[in-house]
Formats: C-alpha cells, structure tokens, sequence
C-alpha cells in the first residue's frame, strides 16, 4: 500500500469511496468526476503504477480486472445496452491517479 496513494487509501479504508464490487483482488467504485452515466473504475487491491509498470507478476490481475467487467457491468445494468473499458497510461494519456484502474463506462441513451 501507498499512504499517498488515493486509491490505496480507498482500498484501506481511509477515504470514502461508493464501492459497488470487491473481492479479495479487485475493487470497483464510482469515478468522483462521472464522464458517463455510468462511470466506474475498477483497481486492483496490489498498488501497481500503471500499465508501463507491469511485470510478468501482474499478469493474472489484469486478466481479472477484465474478465470481472462484464459482471460489475451487469450488475450496474449496462451489460446488455454496452459499454466501454479504457485504460489511460501515464499523463500524456489522461492518467491522473498513479494507481492502475479500468474506467467501465456506460449507460448512454
């Protein structure tokens, strides 16, 4: 865990988040500043930099964030209607949180 971290410290419970899924490798909450009807991000418990910083380790948590989208998708009613899964890298690519996240976006009429 990263103390400075925002994520990290949604994760450990010392900042309020609206968490719509957790298991023991991933958690998933509303994105404070929603560019969709629907707008979460989905982050992995191990504090990982960014994309650029994965390593051979990383592998299984990153297929976890994307099998577990469809499932938070459904559970957030956009499932069917569709949805989007974007990950920003590094700043240069909107990244502002150094913490990896899935933005799941959805819900457009």
């Amino acid at each position: 865990m990263n103390d400075e971290c925002p994520f990290c410290r949604i994760i450990a419970r010392k900042k309020d988040a609206d968490i719509v899924y957790e298991d023991e490798t991933l958690v998933a909450f509303k994105d404070l500043y929603p560019h969709a009807p629907v707008h979460l991000l989905i982050v992995p418990k191990k504090h990982i930099r960014s994309i650029n910083d994965l390593t051979p380790e990383d592998r299984d948590i990153v297929a976890e964030m994307l099998m577990k989208a469809p499932e938070i998708a459904k559970l957030m009613s956009v499932a069917r209607s569709g949805y989007r899964l974007l990950f920003n890298v590094e700043r240069g690519a909107g990244q502002v949180i150094f913490h990896l996240h899935l933005h799941l976006t959805g819900g457009w009429r």
